[in-house]
């Protein structure tokens, strides 16, 4: 029987405890081990689902356990790339939260050290190991809506009232576009396989230093990007993709079975409609499991580093392009 890769996890994050480290705890092939944190009772709730889980009080603690194949980093983003290196450097795979770095350039540190150890490294981007967005992405190249010809993507929370969220706070990498531009970007580039060739246009809103609203219209190679996101609007989720013969619609593209029910549908050109329906998947266990098999050599993992850089390049060139 082949041993369980054993995960620590760096920070008691809130995301980790309701989300990541339920999913570790429940997914074939991985075994939740030790959580590091400064406060022995924030691990209470983590211990909770998971009896044995051990406790740290100290990263670097963690990272030297013989004990720890893995290491989930939930951190705030402007220290992913630094205990990303760390854990590498400890011969540890990594799995980060997104975004793993807040420069494109900064990932090329990342790419370097894991070619020289030869172990896992993965932005923790959850969406490309659900089947709906696997299907969105063989319908496009099967040609079901014709050529495509526009993306349009919405992606909206309020945390406005929330001053202290590491999301409103320069210091630790806040952002609207760090934070889910990466899924507005992300999903398009995964979708379709390509890259923008421009950004046309780019108004950002800023509050204390923090992108809190962007929206961006961009140039592919054969159709237009129109998108915003925000921190400041009502929650709201939508991709949308507008083809020659039709058009599909990616009901609940990010927060899958969380927001609402995993659904695609699909208008032809002569009006008729299907929908195509994903209940029961849990993105955040299928994504610890593609981890498992890719840090064990048995599969390849849909969502690479550089595949990583692509969107963190074009949030990027979005910052550049301001023109609020």
């Amino acid at each position: 029987m082949t041993q369980a890769l054993r995960f620590g996890i760096l920070g008691a994050a809130k995301f980790a405890r309701e989300h990541m480290a339920p999913a570790i705890h429940e997914a074939r092939g991985a075994e939740l081990v030790a959580l590091a944190t400064s406060s022995v009772n924030k691990a209470a709730p983590f211990q909770a689902f998971c009896p044995g889980l051990s406790v740290e009080t100290d990263y670097d603690a963690l990272l030297a356990r013989s004990d720890i194949d893995a290491v989930y980093i939930p951190l705030p983003n402007a220290m992913h790339i630094d205990w990303s290196l760390k854990a590498l450097n400890a011969g540890k795979h990594v799995l980060c939260e997104k975004p793993i770095a807040m420069a494109a350039h900064d990932i090329d540190r990342l790419i370097a050290k894991r070619d020289e150890t030869g172990l896992l490294a993965a932005e923790a981007f959850m969406i490309v190991h659900h089947p709906q967005w696997q299907r969105v992405r063989t319908l496009l190249a099967a040609g079901e809506i014709g050529a495509l010809r526009r993306a349009d993507v919405a992606f909206s929370f309020d945390n406005g009232a929330a001053r202290d969220d590491i999301r409103n706070r320069p210091e630790t990498g806040g952002g609207a576009l760090g934070d889910i531009g990466v899924y507005a970007f992300g999903s398009v580039r995964f979708a379709t396989g390509q890259d923008p060739l421009a950004i046309t246009s780019a108004r950002i809103t800023r509050e204390n230093g923090v992108d809190v609203s962007a929206e961006v219209t961009a140039q592919f190679p054969g159709f237009d990007y129109h998108g915003y996101v925000s921190m400041r609007m009502a929650p709201f989720q939508e991709v949308r993709f507008h083809g020659t013969e039709g058009l599909l619609t990616v009901k609940t593209p990010f927060n899958a079975g969380v927001a609402g029910l995993a659904e695609i549908e699909i208008r032809q050109a002569d009006g008729s409609r299907r929908i195509e329906q994903f209940p029961r998947v849990r993105q955040y266990v299928c994504q610890v499991e593609n981890f498992v098999q890719a840090a064990r050599g048995q599969a390849d993992y849909p969502w690479t580093l550089e595949n990583a850089r692509g969107t963190q390049a074009m949030i990027d060139r979005v910052f550049d392009a301001d023109q609020g």
